[in-house]
């Protein structure tokens, strides 16, 4: 029965990390059922923007406040949980603070101290951002499209952080106490625990701080799990995805325009005077089966489209410089990445249920997103510009638009009238090619 604690710890460990993978794989399934796309090139400009973004949090600078407090929390939050290698060997094997054996005594104490005041920064920095969220009136944070769920999945993920800090305080004030008192061997160095949260400790019992040190210890380890099966379901899965989001991001100029493949196809078949576009497939080879342009669902949609989805935070920074949300038009860049996440995820529960995706009656397009949506952004790539971890909303907007205009020829009239004009007098306005100059009469 000595082992029963390390057994449970084991127990628990397996059983978190376990749905953890399972989560990783679900997500990793569910985007894959987008198109692929190589972005494998340039891979020393690749290395360095994921280096410079995600880890640097460069473009969180734009905003000099949320971004410092942004990068407490980040950098606290990542350190502090590289202590979740000594938590684990502790519970594995019933020792306690295992990593002072190996670092040694002063740099374990250096290790430790550095945590505590990482730790304390985070405190800061959650708390701030709980009441900057809720009570301050942030316009991004305050919009229809965050009602609900979004804003819960916000303050609750700030409330898990919090307690995760203050559990660790309580581990490391009662672990600080009882060294004092002789009860424990005297490892690591803990200014903020012995300055601000010790005189609070100093009237406990030895029991009872020996119960707070441990009811603090595997609520840390626990709340670490539940943390990280819980990424799944909130829009903090950027923690991870952020990384391949950048990595994977489009590197070419803002606004450049990509040739489609099946496009290109069908102009070579149509410029080449020996090609018979109703020839039947050579003996043996299947039917190939016609070409979609743009996106109708997210089976159109590439990849990357779909990762970007995922790692959406759902900041608003790109709807916060939107024109066209700024002047009152229903467009959200957010919102796009938003939606897309949740046909995805719908589209998932389907291929669970089924095996495979089995037809539901519903699109993207239409369902999800509007073309009155679609059509109020005027692709300035404001968005794209915005967004601190290089995901691109305008992207998706441009194949569904494609959709509509190359499938459904569904544009609106103004601009069915201006490719009627380029057309027919090589220019967007309704005049004769021969009168193109007569405003330099004068």
């Amino acid at each position: 029965m000595q082992y029963i604690d390390n057994i449970i710890f084991l127990v628990l460990l397996v059983a978190g990390f376990g749905l953890f993978a399972k989560s990783l794989q679900k997500i990793y399934r569910n985007i894959r059922v987008g198109r692929k796309i190589n972005r494998s090139d340039r891979k020393p400009e690749r290395w360095s923007t994921m280096a410079r973004v995600a880890m640097g949090q460069s473009k969180m600078g734009k905003r000099p406040v949320a971004g410092i407090l942004h990068l407490f929390v980040y950098v606290g939050f990542v350190i502090i949980n590289i202590e979740l290698i000594e938590i684990i060997v502790d519970g594995l094997f019933g020792t306690h603070r295992f990593l002072a054996s190996i670092m040694g005594y002063g740099f374990y104490n250096f290790f430790t101290a550095t945590l505590e005041v990482l730790a304390l920064l985070v405190v800061i920095g959650v708390v701030i951002f709980f009441i900057r969220r809720n009570f301050y009136g942030v316009k991004r944070l305050t919009m229809k499209e965050l009602f609900g769920w979004p804003r819960q999945d916000a303050n609750w993920i700030l409330i898990i952080e919090f307690a995760l800090m203050m559990a660790f305080f309580t581990m490391n004030t009662s672990d600080w106490v009882l060294q004092q008192r002789g009860l424990l061997s005297e490892h690591g160095s803990f200014p903020i625990s012995s300055t601000v949260f010790a005189p609070l400790f100093n009237s406990f019992g030895d029991g009872t701080l020996f119960f707070a040190e441990r009811a603090a210890w595997w609520f840390h380890f626990v709340g670490i799990l539940f943390f990280m099966n819980y990424l799944y379901y909130s829009k903090h899965l950027h923690i991870i995805l952020a990384f391949p989001s950048t990595w994977y991001a489009n590197l070419e100029k803002k606004g450049k325009f990509n040739n489609l493949e099946s496009v290109t196809k069908e102009i070579k078949l149509m410029m080449d005077p020996n090609a018979d576009p109703y020839a039947a497939p050579a003996e043996g080879a299947e039917a190939e089966a016609p070409s979609k342009f743009g996106a109708e669902d997210i089976f159109d949609l590439n990849q990357v489209q779909l990762l970007n989805a995922y790692s959406c935070t759902e900041c608003g920074r790109c709807t916060s410089v939107c024109p066209a949300n700024i002047t009152g038009k229903k467009l959200s860049p957010r919102l796009i990445l938003m939606k897309t996440r949740d046909r995805l995820e719908e589209v998932g529960r389907n291929i669970d249920k089924n095996g495979k995706f089995v037809d539901d009656g519903k699109k993207l397009l239409n369902d999800y997103i509007t073309k009155e949506e679609l059509w109020a952004c005027t692709t300035c790539n404001a968005c794209t510009e915005a967004c601190p971890v290089l995901l691109d909303p305008l992207s998706i907007i441009f194949e569904m638009r494609r959709f509509l205009v190359m499938e459904q020829s569904a544009a609106p009239q103004e601009l069915n009238l201006m490719m009627t004009n380029v057309e027919n007098n090589a220019a967007p306005w309704q005049y004769n090619q021969a009168d193109r100059l007569n405003w330099a009469n004068d």
